[in-house]
């Protein structure tokens, strides 16, 4: 048997960028032989396999079979016939169907094997299909939007594009499950250019059936595009903060039913929805002039007093990204800062046991030192 490093690592060598993770193909072997030299089996679908000292994975070369809707509707078939150029003929891009040959030693040897093309279509930042079974895989349309946002220097090749349109026609899209959705939609959100990757969505027609209604509408606008590119230019590489940014217009009920729809991380969807309070806020009081009850009622919301560091990191992500919000931060430091202890004081003895008065003597105060803070 022959085994190679294959795919990504491949890719990312040749464009001198750091390997996360290698993908391992074994060709000219079987599970029997696998498991007789210590390799533990995981895969469920399909041969792949730990290697008894790295717990690296090893997969069996294989070929596929489309047999059903959706990225999980295939037949897999792996045996010791199954060649290295017939494994790779099953990858997405020309760029990711590259595979070098690893040593007894675990040391990469011999030229880069390329049967596809893929050194060419680097060269040129071309993203193209492998084979026409391509469209047979609806995630892959996600992929190569996330790969665009990643290398946005790359163009999809016209085939390609027609390929990706041809998997929105298919409405396999709605086979997708959601956490494959939002999986492809995150990382893609903290790569190099989040708006390559919507605008992949868009020239494909697969934005209307992954995208909210109003984010959908936004980025069919030059102005929306440009603007939230702005704002995504000026936003760390966070997951929260960049999906905060891309939902701020959207408000809060979209943003939970989309959230529902691709099975957004909870704590993801907080910070998104509460800084599409935010945004209202600033954008209600846009002469820089607040009511201290909106202001209370947002700290409230932001659950500033017992989760101060999320409070500020929405405020100072606001900031970043041109709103004005410097006294909402003077006013939360003051509200902050207040002792319940001395607050309790203040309460007349009687009333010290009634959990209703301690409140409102509470937000009583932290009023005031908002209006104070506002003035």
């Amino acid at each position: 048997m022959k085994i190679y490093a294959v795919g990504g690592a491949i890719r990312d060598t040749l464009m001198g960028l750091p390997m996360n993770d290698v993908d391992y193909v074994v060709v000219g072997s079987s599970v029997e032989e696998m498991l007789s030299k210590g390799f533990r089996p995981v895969g469920k679908d399909f041969p792949v396999f730990l290697h008894p000292q790295t717990q690296a994975e090893y997969a069996l070369a294989r070929t596929e079979r489309k047999t059903g809707k959706g990225y999980k509707g295939f037949l897999f078939h792996a045996d010791p016939s199954v060649t290295l150029e017939e494994d790779l003929e099953r990858r997405d891009l020309t760029i990711n169907a590259m595979a070098q040959e690893i040593s007894e030693n675990g040391e990469w040897i011999g030229p880069v094997i390329d049967p596809y093309n893929g050194q060419r279509d680097l060269a040129e930042k071309v993203f193209r299909h492998v084979s026409v079974a391509f469209s047979e895989d609806p995630l892959r349309l996600l992929r190569i939007a996330r790969f665009a946002a990643r290398f946005p220097e790359f163009t999809v090749a016209d085939e390609t594009m027609t390929a990706l349109r041809a998997i929105v026609a298919s409405g396999e899209l709605n086979a997708l499950s959601p956490e494959r959705i939002w999986q492809e939609l995150a990382r893609g959100l903290v790569a190099n250019k989040p708006l390559r990757m919507f605008q992949v969505l868009l020239d494909t027609g697969a934005a209307k059936t992954i995208l909210p209604a109003t984010l959908l509408t936004s980025l069919s606008q030059d102005s929306g595009r440009d603007v939230l590119g702005r704002h995504l230019h000026a936003t760390p590489r966070q997951l929260e903060s960049c999906c905060a940014v891309v939902l701020m217009d959207l408000p809060a009920t979209e943003i939970r039913s989309w959230s529902e729809y691709v099975r957004m991380p909870i704590e993801v969807r907080d910070f998104s929805e509460i800084f599409s309070d935010l945004n209202r806020l600033v954008a209600k009081n846009i002469d820089g002039v607040y009511q201290a009850t909106d202001v209370l009622s947002w700290f409230n919301r932001a659950d500033v007093w017992r989760k101060p560091d999320r409070a500020q990191s929405l405020l100072d992500l606001a900031r970043r990204i041109g709103l004005q919000v410097s006294v909402l931060i003077q006013a939360m430091q003051q509200a902050q800062a207040l002792q319940p202890a001395d607050i309790i004081a203040g309460v007349p003895a009687a009333d010290r046991s009634n959990g209703e008065r301690i409140r409102s003597a509470v937000e009583a105060s932290r009023l005031t030192a908002i209006t104070t803070a506002l003035i």
